[in-house]
């Protein structure tokens, strides 16, 4: 049988020569082996994805690359959901994110990286998708009254948008009862810092520790 090391270097591999069998496969190993899904998610997975978003950026890689890595990595997760499900039900529920892409911003996998870590964690995540509308964050702040906003910019001519969504909730007078979390590739805790947001999630693990943290009454 396969070390731990050797499934989760599998599950790393696999997004990175784009095989939804592999992916799959480690998967499987990984659930027969007792590994925690979480780790295998975010150290086989999730690395290989950041790799290849990196080759992405430099050039080295082309989008249809990135969307079959995505798929990959969907195919190992998946395998890895109704298992962490069970464990999840075992957990208390930590609380209610909205999180999405803002508006003008068509990329996903940061977010879709994020949205599972959080899921997984215990969170309730209600995920809006890409390229969501400043008002469509402000309307579902309302209506699901979640303890936190989180927006994704992997731009920086889209991330000026997240200072939107700072000033349309406190025009809607609810800023003061959610705390919104920023992320993307060019936002930093300066940024964060300047428009206002209670929380930077530099990569998907830190974005889940600063989550726990923020929530803690």
């Amino acid at each position: 049988m396969a070390s731990k090391e050797e499934i989760i270097a599998k599950a790393k591999a696999s997004i990175t020569d784009f095989d939804e069998d592999i992916a799959a496969e480690a998967a499987n190993e990984a659930l027969a082996a007792g590994i925690d899904p979480v780790e295998i998610i975010e150290h086989g997975y999730t690395a290989g994805m950041q790799y290849v978003g990196e080759q992405f950026e430099q050039g080295t890689l082309f989008l249809p690359h990135v969307l079959a890595a995505a798929e990959a990595m969907k195919a190992g997760i998946d395998v890895l959901t109704p298992e962490m499900e069970r464990r999840k039900s075992k957990t208390a529920k930590l609380g209610t994110v909205v999180i999405g892409t803002i508006e003008g911003d068509i990329h996903s996998i940061g977010k879709d990286i994020v949205a599972s870590m959080l899921n997984i964690a215990g969170f309730d995540v209600v995920d809006l998708g890409r390229d969501v509308p400043i008002k469509t964050f402000v309307e579902k702040a309302k209506e699901l009254k979640p303890d936190i906003i989180a927006s994704s910019a992997l731009m920086t001519t889209t991330m000026v948008n997240q200072i939107q969504i700072e000033e349309q909730l406190k025009e809607a007078g609810i800023r003061d009862k959610i705390k919104t979390m920023v992320g993307g590739a060019p936002v930093t805790q300066d940024w964060a810092d300047k428009i206002g947001a209670d929380i930077y999630g530099e990569s998907a693990t830190d974005a889940v520790s600063k989550v726990k943290a923020a929530l803690k009454h």
